[in-house]
């Protein structure tokens, strides 16, 4: 992220050229730099899941990386799925993050073993039963090579997919038909944030989290914005915000936006030491990984 950094500073010395200036007075090449909305944490619930959160406003969804839990709005659970691999025909054994759109979950699922992912595949769920319902055909030719979130883009009916390992292929987020599942193709993020963890789409722009703190040194995770850009094959990236406020530095998982109440969910884990995406043990003063969805009011 140092072309990121770069910008950063340019904007710090464009903003002091400024003054005091408000945002919506500032020239458009100065506000693609700044975060596009205010996060003011409201409450803290433990889920059961470590992987992804979604809403409709209503209920509340968490994906553990073998389970699913629906929620209401008080977070009471309502319906559990403790084996949601039942029906495909490849192997599959991890959920990343997931999304919510017309009463139907879609998961990015896939075979995933010391940070290296196989059988990746899109599958949608109901809602209300967390039962599988159909899966997208997958693209081997697309170069991804595992799955760590999904989002539904319902102004383009577009599923994109992101990917977590150190590679070449997680520079692209990928994209599928909501309708039909067939692969639309690849759009390179421009700088790449790294170790993406789920991602979001909301007015009109995608978002993704990305585990690219070290909870040893107490070092945040980040949420970056993507901004796709009109030749259907790039996308600028932005710091959207700096995670510095959650309980104690650990993992970054799913995001998701609350149209409804405007509200912003981001699902977070601390206690557990994790490795190549697999847990290792556990931090000083832990038994066991706490779940834990932050969420903030946005405006």
């Amino acid at each position: 992220m140092k072309k990121t950094i770069s910008c950063i500073v340019c904007l710090i010395i464009i903003l002091g050229m400024w003054g005091c200036a408000k945002k919506e007075e500032l020239p458009e090449e100065v506000k693609q730099y700044l975060p596009r909305y205010t996060y003011e944490l409201n409450s803290v619930h433990q889920v059961n899941g470590r992987q992804g959160i979604c809403t409709n406003g209503e209920y509340y969804w968490v994906s553990g990386s073998k389970t699913l839990t629906k929620y209401d709005k008080d977070w009471n659970v309502i319906a559990e799925n403790d084996d949601p691999f039942e029906g495909y025909e490849l192997e599959v054994n991890h959920i990343g993050d997931i999304d919510v759109y017309d009463n139907e979950l879609y998961l990015g699922v896939e075979y995933f073993m010391d940070g290296v992912g196989s059988n990746i595949q899109v599958a949608a769920y109901d809602a209300d039963t967390l039962k599988l319902k159909r899966v997208f055909p997958f693209n081997v030719e697309t170069g991804q090579i595992e799955c760590s979130g999904i989002a539904v883009d319902p102004d383009t009916e577009t599923v994109y997919m992101t990917s977590w390992v150190d590679d070449e292929s997680s520079s692209y987020l990928y994209s599928y038909d909501l309708k039909t599942g067939e692969y639309k193709g690849r759009i390179h993020m421009q700088p790449y944030p790294e170790w993406s963890q789920g991602v979001a789409y909301y007015n009109g722009h995608l978002y993704v989290t990305c585990d690219d703190g070290a909870a040893d040194d107490n070092d945040p995770d980040h949420m970056y914005r993507v901004d796709l850009r009109d030749d259907g094959i790039g996308a600028n990236v932005y710091l959207e915000r700096t995670f510095d406020d959650v309980i104690k530095q650990g993992e970054i998982e799913g995001l998701s936006f609350d149209k409804k109440n405007d509200q912003f969910l981001l699902l977070y884990n601390r206690g557990a030491k994790i490795v190549s995406g697999m847990p290792v043990g556990f931090y000083e003063g832990y038994t066991e990984e706490i779940s834990e969805v932050f969420v903030y009011d946005i405006k």
